[in-house]
C-alpha cells in the first residue's frame, strides 16, 4: 500500500513536471493532454484520474509553478532584518530560482499575457502572495526611514517583469547579437550579475540620500 502512495506521487509530480515545460512552451490551448501523456510516457487515463481533465492539471501546474516561487523566496536563509538586506534576497532568490527553471517565467508571463484567462482567481491568489512579500518588506523599509516615495506595484513590475524578460528572452537576445555583433544584448549575462544590477538600481532609486 505504501509503495502505491509513493508511486502516485512520483506520477503526479512527472505528470506536472512535463505539463508546465508544454504549456509554456505551446500555451494553455495548443498544448494537448495526448501530447503531455507522451511526454510522460503514460497512458493519457492517468491524466484524467489524478487531475479529472485538462483544465484541472492547468489548475495544478500553475498552483505549483506560483507557489513553489514563494515558498523559494520566503525560505531563503536571511542574513539580518534589514529591509535592504530583505529586498537583495527577495530579488536575488526569485532570479536564481526562475533560472534553474526557465519554463516557469515563460508559463507566467504567457498567462499573464492572457489577463488571467483560464485561471484568473487562482492566479491572482498565487501573484497576491509574492506582491504581498515584497510590498511588506518596502513598507518596513518606508516607516524605517530607510526607503521613500515607494510604490509597491510599480516597483514589483520592476523587478519580476525584468527578471521573467530576462530569462525568457535569451535565445532571441543571443539570435540578435549574431545578426549584429556590434549590439549588445547581454546574451552572455549571468541571472547573478542581472539580479545584482536590479537590487543596486532599486535600492539607488528607493534610499533615503
Amino acid at each position: 500500500m505504501k509503495k502505491q502512495v509513493r508511486d502516485a506521487k512520483v506520477t503526479k509530480a512527472k505528470i506536472i513536471k512535463n505539463a508546465m515545460e508544454l504549456f509554456a512552451k505551446n500555451g494553455y490551448g495548443s498544448t494537448s493532454t495526448e501530447e503531455i501523456a507522451k511526454a510522460c510516457s503514460i497512458n493519457k487515463a492517468l491524466i484524467f484520474y489524478y487531475f479529472k481533465n485538462k483544465n484541472g492539471l492547468y489548475t495544478a501546474v500553475m498552483s505549483h509553478a506560483l507557489e513553489s516561487i514563494y515558498e523559494a523566496v520566503i525560505k531563503a536563509p536571511k542574513c539580518c532584518n534589514s529591509p535592504i538586506a530583505q529586498l537583495e534576497v527577495f530579488i536575488k532568490t526569485y532570479a536564481s530560482y526562475c533560472a534553474k527553471n526557465s519554463y516557469l517565467p515563460a508559463l507566467i508571463l504567457k498567462e499573464l499575457s492572457n489577463s488571467g484567462a483560464y485561471l484568473p482567481n487562482m492566479m491572482f491568489d498565487g501573484l497576491r502572495k509574492l506582491f504581498s512579500l515584497l510590498s511588506n518588506i518596502l513598507k518596513d523599509g518606508e516607516e524605517s526611514g530607510i526607503f521613500h516615495n515607494v510604490i509597491p506595484m510599480v516597483v514589483h513590475f520592476m523587478i519580476v517583469g525584468t527578471l521573467n524578460l530576462f530569462i525568457t528572452t535569451k535565445p532571441l537576445r543571443k539570435t540578435a547579437e549574431k545578426l549584429d555583433p556590434n549590439s549588445n544584448t547581454c546574451s552572455e549575462c549571468s541571472i547573478d550579475e542581472i539580479s545584482d544590477y536590479v537590487f543596486t538600481k532599486i535600492k539607488l532609486m528607493l534610499e533615503v540620500k
